[in-house]
């Protein structure tokens, strides 16, 4: 890149934050393009559990879901720089903490390194193609992007030339579903984890289990099973 670059990055969230900061400490101009309304990416919790379309990502970017923890300690979760740490301001000041904590470790980040006023907030990018200046021969990147209007639908798309480009918008927001044969007509509930919010949708429906190999429910369906799967989580 040019000793002075303008670099279009796509998302705020930890990634984006991150690199956003080391581009303008190297001298670079970042831009942040992010589709939400604040930073945090998928640290930003969202009630997807009602989506019209639970096997899909039901307009929500984030998986999270109410109760969850980090799986990792907070001290290792920080930047160098800029420790996770519980302080005496924290709200959770466990080692594992929910996903709320994360969140505002992220904005007490963007707010401590002056980050906010690089990014375009309910801005999403469309669009990335290679471009070549006709006349000095530079190469650059064209980004197309749309910013939400007044009344929540997108504006027309806009363009702008850059330097650069890092993609920093994750790649646990598109759900997996498996190809199973004849599921379409299946009358069950299906739905992937990425749409799972809280457990009270499914609370009191596995009555009993009996011994030919039939899950009985309270409405009184049974099913023939071959395998009960417990994503229940762990003990600490």
């Amino acid at each position: 890149m040019p000793s002075c670059s303008r670099v279009a990055v796509i998302g705020a969230g930890a990634a984006g934050l991150a690199a956003a900061r080391e581009l303008r400490r190297e001298g670079h101009a970042p831009v942040v393009f992010e589709r939400a309304a604040a930073v945090g990416g998928t640290w930003r919790y969202a009630a997807a559990e009602d989506a019209a379309d639970p096997l899909g990502a039901g307009g929500a970017h984030s998986s999270l879901y109410a109760s969850l923890r980090t799986n990792l300690p907070r001290e290792s979760m920080g930047f160098l720089d800029f420790p996770f740490v519980a302080g005496r301001s924290s709200a959770d000041p466990r080692r594992f903490p929910g996903h709320p904590e994360v969140l505002r470790y992220l904005e007490a980040f963007a707010r401590r390194f002056d980050l906010l006023g690089l990014v375009r907030f309910e801005t999403e990018v469309v669009s990335v193609r290679r471009s070549r200046d006709d006349g000095a021969g530079a190469a650059g990147w064209r980004v197309s992007y749309r910013s939400r209007r007044p009344d929540g639908g997108g504006g027309e798309p806009e363009e702008e030339v850059f330097d650069a480009v890092v993609v920093c918008n994750g790649h646990f927001t598109e759900p997996r579903v498996a190809a199973i044969a004849g599921v379409h007509c299946w009358p069950g509930k299906q739905m992937h984890s990425h749409s799972y919010r809280v457990p009270d949708p499914f609370r009191g429906q596995i009555e009993r289990a009996e011994e030919d190999g039939s899950l009985v429910f309270q409405d009184g369906s049974k099913i023939k099973a071959d395998v009960v799967l417990h994503c229940t989580g762990y003990k600490y």
